[in-house]
């Protein structure tokens, strides 16, 4: 990556903003971590969370750094195609309430993988945690750098600084609160998020000649209105059947398996908690992710006609990094104080991907894996639980420091995940539908799933909405066979 180019752009009301946001989301976190006495309380919440708060929670993972920045990237470099998978995501969501919920509350678990365990044993138990272990901290890493950005642009800081310092925060409240604090402190989180997406889109306008219409007309004639695509391709660009497709089965995983988001609804009171919290989510998908394509549209439009004041980086391939344009217009143009709510608000969703991922990592690592195991001692459990905590965090530096040289962080946190989503999902489809079953099939089916996406990641001829429905069909394709001709012995069960 090119040297970044520093601006003097943050006032001193700016920064007491920042700083203001930064010690009370850390207070808050070490506040709500009072009373905690078990794994249970640490990764569950004592499953005592009320379902708008889980949905903030839920809203303000998804809607993280890579939406405040990467979205309105995504359209100042082309079009609104983005909005297809959106509505795939709205789809997803609803057939999950409906479907998946129930498995979630039949029995105590910890993570959707547990599933496995009950159905074929621990070996396929523990090997979905891995799968998840190592794609949630791929995509966690990217999630991480992405968050660097702004604070490059504020102080000149080095990538690794930079990434200390947010792995660091979210760190110490994740350690003291658990989940209770990742989910109040990612609803106060969500309020900034959209504050900030908000002042953006309303802002925007009132710096370009006509003003609302005089944007939207430049931006139909050049093709940044375009958004529905039916031409079908396994390739980019975004098209409808990616959406309606690729993008549900991905939200199946996402939403449904990915620890990340199931952890939430685990903690919800019950079924029709859960489900309300997914519905909410669904519902609110839609216009979050239009609000942040259109200030990427306005952006676009904006910088036809104005000079951009820090020139956009280029990576070791000579490419723009167009996830710097955002951070880049909020640094220079942005009011004096509504610059430092801005930041906030990148600061906001960066520290609630963090803190999301931190606690989904220790809690699938010590519970599926087995680090806790039955311990009667429960301070002994929720020590090594946050021990794990700690240890994540260092998995989160290493590899944000090695994704400096992503074009498009939206692209790449999503494909990594996508390599195991497939197997996961598949393997939990056959764990809900076949009661009791051989672990091997299953095993062998997700490693088959993996070899499988590494080589399609390799081809660059497949676009990641469609990873996830590729790699279940080659889970299916070699588990089901082998667990019809398998002796239907499970392993001890988990």
């Amino acid at each position: 990556m090119s040297s970044v180019e520093t601006s003097s752009g943050l006032g001193g009301v700016d920064w007491l903003v920042i700083v203001f946001y930064l010690l009370a989301v850390i207070g808050l976190g070490v506040w709500l971590g009072r009373g905690q006495r078990n794994t249970r309380d640490y990764f569950l919440g004592g499953r005592d969370l009320p379902w708008w708060g889980v949905a903030l929670s839920i809203l303000a993972t998804e809607t993280s750094a890579l939406t405040f920045i990467g979205v309105p990237a995504i359209v100042y470099a082309g079009d609104l195609g983005f909005m297809q998978i959106v509505l795939g995501y709205a789809v997803g969501r609803v057939i999950l309430a409906v479907v998946m919920v129930p498995y979630y509350f039949r029995n105590e678990i910890y993570s959707p993988y547990a599933l496995l365990g009950r159905a074929f044993g621990t070996s396929a138990q523990k090997l979905g945690a891995v799968f998840f272990l190592v794609a949630g901290t791929l995509g966690a890493g990217v999630r991480v750098f992405v968050t660097c950005i702004p604070l490059q642009l504020m102080l000149g800081w080095s990538v690794t600084e930079a990434i200390f310092l947010f792995v660091g925060l979210s760190l110490v409240y994740t350690w003291f609160g658990g989940i209770k604090a990742v989910v109040w402190t990612d609803a106060l989180q969500f309020v900034l998020l959209l504050a900030g997406g908000l002042f953006a889109l309303f802002y925007l306008p009132t710096l370009i000649d006509g003003g609302w219409s005089g944007a939207l007309g430049q931006a139909e004639v050049a093709g940044k209105l375009a958004w529905l695509n039916f031409d079908f391709t396994l390739a980019a660009p975004f098209n409808f059947w990616m959406g309606i497709v690729g993008a549900v089965v991905f939200v199946l995983f996402t939403h449904g398996i990915d620890q990340l988001v199931a952890q939430r609804v685990l903690a919800c009171r019950g079924v029709a908690d859960g489900r309300r919290a997914l519905v909410f989510c669904a519902v609110s998908i839609v216009p979050m992710m239009l609000l942040f394509l259109f200030v990427g549209v306005f952006l676009w439009v904006h910088y036809q006609h104005a000079p951009i004041p820090i020139e956009i980086p280029e990576n070791s391939t000579g490419k723009k990094q167009t996830d710097f344009v955002f951070p880049i217009f909020m640094l220079a143009e942005a009011p004096v104080g509504i610059k430092g709510l801005l930041f906030v608000g990148i600061f906001a969703a960066a520290m609630s991907s963090v803190s999301s991922a931190l606690s989904a990592l220790a809690s699938v690592s010590t519970m599926d894996l087995g680090l806790v195991g039955k311990q009667k001692d429960e301070a002994a459990g929720l020590r090594v639980s946050r021990w794990a905590t700690v240890f994540w965090g260092w998995m989160l530096v290493v590899v944000a420091f090695l994704s400096r040289e992503i074009t498009s962080v939206m692209n790449a946190a999503f494909s990594l995940v996508g390599l195991t989503s497939g197997a996961l999902l598949g393997g939990i489809v056959l764990s809900i539908v076949s009661n009791r079953g051989a672990a091997w099939p299953v095993v062998a089916g997700m490693i088959a799933s993996l070899i499988g996406m590494i080589w399609v990641h390799s081809t660059g001829a497949v676009h990641w909405p469609w990873y996830t429905l590729i790699g279940a069909g080659i889970l299916f394709l070699v588990s089901v066979p082998l667990l019809l001709l398998a002796k239907p012995k499970p392993e001890v069960e988990a």
